[in-house]
C-alpha cells in the first residue's frame, strides 16, 4: 500500500506495443464504484505514473450524480484538500472502443504523509487483505457478474434487437446458445478487450431475463486484482456495447418483473503452504469455514449497504427472484444468502449471493472478507444451515429490505465499524442520505398518472 511510481521505461515499451495513444485517463474509483479523474495528454505520462497527479479527497464521496455532499467535512470544513494519486501497479490499460485511442491508468489515494486514504474503496480492501496477511492467510476470490443488453434509444429498459435475426428479443432464454450466437460479435470483442486489459473472463451464459447475460471472472489469490478486474470488466462491457450500437446495464433491477443483476462472490482461504483452510476432507468443510460463515451472517445486516447501495438495489432483494431475502446459509442452496457449493473438498469455498451488479466490487469484497475475518477471530459458530426454500423460513432474520434501513444498520453496526475506517463510514452514510433525499423529491410518471385526477 505504499506510494510508489511506475517505471517510465516500462510505459514507453507499452506505448510501442499498443500503438498510438493520444491521451491518458487518470482515474480513481469512488464509493459508488464510478471512475472519476482527469484526461491528460500522453506527453504528461511521467506525471501520472510518478505520483504527480492530485485530486480532492472528497471526490471518492460525491453522490451518484457527481454532486458534493452538503455539509461534508471533507469539503468545506477541511478546505477540500487534495490527496496524492499513486499508481496501483496495474499499469496502463488500452481503451480501444472509443473514437480516439487512449489509455486508462488506475490510481488510488494517499494523504500528504504518504499514508493510504482509507476512505478510498481500494485502500479499504487493501487494509483487510493486510489483516489476513498478518494471520498467514491469503484470500482467493472470484466474481460472477450479470448484466442486460438493452436498446440504447428509449429512456427506459427495452430489450435489444438481435443483430442476427433483426428482431427484438421477446422471451427469457436461460442458457440459450442461440442467444449467445446472436450477439457473438459483441462477446468476441468483450473477450478481446478483456485479454488486452488482463481481465480473466471465463464462461459466458444467457441468464433468466430477456437479453440478460453472465460472465464469470476466474479466481485469483489477489483480492485487489479481483476487484480491479470486476471494475474494468463493467467498463469494457459498457464500452463494447456502445461500439455495437447497444447499451449494457449493471443496474440491479432494470425490469421490475424480470430477474435482477447479481454479483456473486466466491472465496476461499489459503495458508502459507498454499492449503485451502476451508477444506478438512469432509463435505461440510472445516471449523474455520463455519467461523467465517458465522461472521458473514452476523455482519450481513450491517453491511447490506455495501451489497445494495442504491435506490434500485432493493427491487432485486425480493422473494422468489433468485436473490436472497433472509440472513441464512446452506449447502448447495441458491435460495440462501450464503451458499457452500458442493464438489471436490479441495475446492471448498463460500459463495456470497447478496450483492447486486450495481455495487462497488472493492467495498463488496472488503465487507465479505472483513465480516468473515471477524467471525474467524472470534471463533463464532453459525446457526444450522437452511434446507429447502430459505424464503419460507419465517424465523430467519431478514436482510434489510429498504435503503434507509440499510444506511441505519451500517451506521450503528459494530462489525461494520470494525471493517471500515470511520472516515469511509461517515462519507458513505452522508452520500447515501443525500441520495435518499434526492429520490424522495422526485415524482415519477407512474405516481403522477395514478393520482393526478383520481384523488
Amino acid at each position: 500500500m505504499s506510494l510508489e511510481a511506475e517505471d517510465p521505461s516500462a510505459f514507453k515499451l507499452w506505448l510501442e506495443q499498443n500503438g498510438p495513444i493520444e491521451s491518458i485517463q487518470a482515474v480513481i474509483c469512488d464509493l459508488n464504484g464510478i471512475m472519476r479523474g482527469k484526461r491528460v495528454p500522453v506527453e504528461q505520462a511521467s506525471k501520472v505514473l510518478g505520483g504527480g497527479i492530485r485530486m480532492p479527497l472528497s471526490i471518492v464521496g460525491v453522490d451518484v450524480w457527481g454532486e458534493d455532499i452538503i455539509g461534508s467535512e471533507q469539503v468545506f470544513a477541511t478546505g477540500d484538500r487534495d490527496g496524492i494519486c499513486g499508481v496501483t501497479g496495474r499499469g496502463a490499460l488500452p481503451v480501444n472502443w472509443t473514437s480516439r485511442p487512449s489509455a486508462l491508468v488506475p490510481l488510488w489515494l494517499f494523504i500528504e504523509d504518504g499514508k493510504p486514504f482509507l476512505a478510498d474503496p481500494r485502500q479499504a480492501l487493501a487494509a483487510i487483505v493486510g489483516e489476513y496477511r498478518e494471520l498467514g492467510l491469503r484470500p482467493v476470490v472470484a466474481t460472477e457478474l450479470e448484466f442486460y443488453l438493452i436498446d440504447p434509444e428509449p429512456d427506459s429498459a427495452v430489450p435489444p434487437i438481435s443483430p442476427y435475426t433483426g428482431k427484438r428479443l421477446d422471451s427469457d432464454a436461460i442458457l440459450s446458445i442461440d442467444e449467445l450466437d446472436d450477439f457473438g460479435e459483441f462477446f468476441s470483442d468483450v473477450y478481446k478487450e478483456c485479454a488486452r486489459q488482463n481481465v480473466p473472463a471465463d464462461a459466458a451464459i444467457a441468464e433468466n431475463g430477456i437479453g440478460q447475460f453472465e460472465i464469470n471472472l476466474l479466481h485469483t489469490d489477489d483480492p485487489l486484482k479481483a476487484a480491479d478486474d470486476a471494475i474494468f470488466f463493467k467498463r469494457i462491457v459498457k464500452g463494447v456495447a456502445r461500439k455495437h450500437g447497444l447499451a449494457a446495464t449493471f443496474m440491479a433491477k432494470p425490469y421490475g418483473t424480470r430477474s435482477g443483476n447479481g454479483m456473486h462472490i466466491h472465496f476461499s482461504l489459503l495458508d502459507e503452504e498454499g492449503n485451502n483452510v476451508f477444506n478438512d476432507g469432509s463435505d461440510e468443510g472445516s471449523p474455520i469455514l463455519r467461523h467465517a460463515v458465522a461472521g458473514l451472517l452476523r455482519g450481513m445486516a450491517e453491511t447490506t449497504l455495501m451489497f445494495a447501495p442504491h435506490f434500485n438495489s432493493y427491487r432485486r432483494l425480493r422473494p422468489d427472484t433468485h436473490a436472497p431475502t433472509s440472513i441464512s446459509w446452506g449447502y448447495e442452496n441458491r435460495t440462501s444468502a450464503i451458499r457452500i457449493p458442493g464438489g471436490n473438498p479441495a475446492a471448498r469455498r463460500i459463495e456470497h449471493r447478496v450483492a447486486g451488479a450495481d455495487a462497488n466490487p472493492y467495498l463488496v469484497i472488503a465487507a465479505i472478507l472483513g465480516a468473515a475475518l471477524v467471525g474467524i477471530r472470534n471463533k463464532w459458530k453459525p446457526a444450522a444451515p437452511v434446507e429447502g426454500r430459505a424464503y419460507d423460513a419465517e424465523k430467519l432474520p431478514k436482510i434489510p429490505a429498504e435503503w434507509g434501513q440499510a444506511v441505519d444498520a451500517f451506521e450503528a453496526g459494530p462489525i461494520a465499524a470494525e471493517i471500515f475506517d470511520p472516515v469511509l463510514r461517515s462519507m458513505m452514510i452522508a452520500c447515501k442520505r443525500q441520495e435518499i433525499a434526492g429520490f424522495a423529491e422526485q415524482v415519477t410518471d407512474y405516481e403522477f398518472s395514478a393520482y393526478l385526477e383520481i384523488v
